[in-house]
């Protein structure tokens, strides 16, 4: 199963992207949603989070008060430090259960949509990086028209993250998402070919795995007593 890392910068357009791999049938892996999930009232990442930050950043119904929080950690880079150390395990796992899900249903693919996917390192992970680009001012553009800020708190968010330069670099296919949606269907049906495995491939790779720890097993209970019998030998000559 290929694993494909999806990322990009905010309001660049990532969730547009991965929308169109659904309608393609690749199964995605969001951890956007993931993160809303594990930080619900009475679980864990929930309880580290108010026990760094505090009751200021919960609503009275235990769920956090997002706008406060994010206020917060888009101002202070140690306090979005901590709050990542709070979630990012626990997102981390939940993305892997779901991906061993995939693999045991026979999926040939999975994206992994996933905002911080270079910054945390697991790109590394990934057969391939897939960066979804649009223009710093269209950026601004967005984030201002999409949750209502001014521009200086649009460009703090912006500048938060890291630039789109870098991110560039680290891809193996690069989205723009600077012009219409007709042009960005094209270049996401043109990247989902691309990275799209081989029938053969994905046989090998679904199979291989198993068929080399039954063979291990086979191998070693098989000549198991071979082996004893060999290390007793051995023992009996040393005496």
């Amino acid at each position: 199963m290929k694993l494909v890392g999806l990322t990009g910068g905010i309001s660049t357009g990532k969730s547009t992207v991965s929308s169109m791999l659904v309608e393609q049938g690749i199964p995605i892996i969001d951890a956007d949603k993931i993160a809303r999930d594990v930080v619900e009232p009475g679980r864990k990442a929930n309880q580290l989070i108010r026990q760094h930050f505090g009751d200021q950043v919960f609503l009275s119904d235990g769920r956090i008060d997002r706008p406060k929080l994010g206020q917060i950690i888009f101002q202070d880079p140690e306090k979005r430090k901590i709050l990542n150390k709070c979630t990012h395990p626990y997102v981390r796992l939940e993305m892997l259960k779901e991906a061993f899900k995939y693999w045991i249903k026979g999926a040939d693919i999975v994206v992994f949509d996933v905002p911080l996917l270079i910054e945390s390192k697991l790109d590394k992970f990934m057969s391939y990086t897939v960066v979804v680009y649009s223009s710093e001012s269209i950026q601004l553009k967005r984030l201002k028209e999409r949750d209502g800020l001014t521009d200086e708190l649009a460009m703090q968010r912006i500048k938060a993250q890291m630039p789109m330069a870098e991110k560039i670099e680290r891809a193996d296919i690069v989205i723009d998402n600077s012009t219409d949606l007709e042009q960005l269907k094209i270049q996401v049906k043109n990247m989902a070919k691309k990275v799209r495995p081989s029938t053969f491939t994905w046989l090998l790779e679904y199979i291989g795995p198993p068929v080399a720890i039954i063979t291990t097993l086979y191998v070693f209970v098989y000549s198991a007593p071979y082996l004893l019998r060999s290390v007793g030998d051995a023992i009996a000559t040393l005496k």
